[in-house]
């Protein structure tokens, strides 16, 4: 049950159709795991905690610095060598005190994603390199967990939804394709698909709306255009194919 507290906080939100009072609890016993809690993780985190999730598990290893502030606002300069899990829980918490925020310090690698993401229901990816896309993109679909996908690069973003066994994946889009290297971004990228990673996540938590599963969500920030991608599940893809063969029906 709601407490008096919370169905004021959520008033305007719990009067929307599909969510009530059932879809706020729902939140509040959401568990999100976010990985990176930089331009992405940022918003994404702000607004799933204003939302009323419940918990979120956060994992970054980097500490801020200087060059991270056009973007990461997490973060302020009082918070330069800090670690970012830290800092953003405390910014977190001085905003949502109800928030139950699992601040974890690791580099997500092949031997540990498994455990990291274990005991979540979904996966926001706010990720800047490809690789560990894939190995997040991988543990989300043998632990059957959704995931949502944003990237950016300079003006421009992406945004997908994934549901293992439903939709395609992330490996069904990029191919393996890897990307390295420093890119250039402007702060209000980051912030346009952070807010629709967590738009998704909360729409599915909730089961409200229309998620963008086989679909890419292109933004274009100098043009003002959202183009949307079909994509299918690749049938020779080394991620999720098999949930997809013959002998599954």
């Amino acid at each position: 049950m709601l407490t008096a507290d919370e169905r004021a906080r959520y008033d305007r939100q719990i009067m929307l159709k599909g969510i009530g009072e059932e879809g706020q609890e729902k939140l509040r016993r959401a568990k999100v795991f976010i990985a990176g809690a930089g331009g992405l993780g940022s918003p994404a985190s702000l607004y799933l905690a204003a939302a009323g999730v419940g918990t979120i598990r956060l994992v970054d290893q980097d500490r801020v610095e200087l060059s991270n502030l056009n973007r990461q606002i997490l973060h302020g300069d009082e918070d330069i060598g800090e670690r970012k899990v830290d800092s953003a829980r405390e910014k977190l918490n001085q905003l949502y005190p109800s928030l139950n925020i699992e601040a974890i310090a690791e580099t997500i690698s092949e031997d540990n994603v498994s455990q990291l993401v274990a005991g979540c229901d979904l996966i926001v990816d706010a990720m800047d390199n490809l690789p560990t896309r894939y190995l997040l993109n991988k543990a989300a679909i043998v632990k059957n967990i959704p995931f949502f996908h944003g990237a950016v690069y300079g003006f421009e973003g992406r945004a997908m939804t994934i549901i293992p066994g439903k939709s395609a994946c992330l490996w069904c889009v990029y191919q393996g394709r890897v990307t390295r290297g420093k890119f250039p971004v402007i702060g209000v990228a980051p912030a346009v698909i952070g807010c629709i990673q967590a738009t998704e996540a909360i729409k599915y938590i909730v089961g409200i709306g229309e998620l963008l599963t086989n679909q890419l969500l292109i933004y274009d920030g100098l043009t003002m255009e959202l183009t949307k991608v079909t994509v299918q599940p690749d049938p020779n893809c080394q991620h999720c194919s098999h949930l997809f063969s013959s002998d599954k029906e």
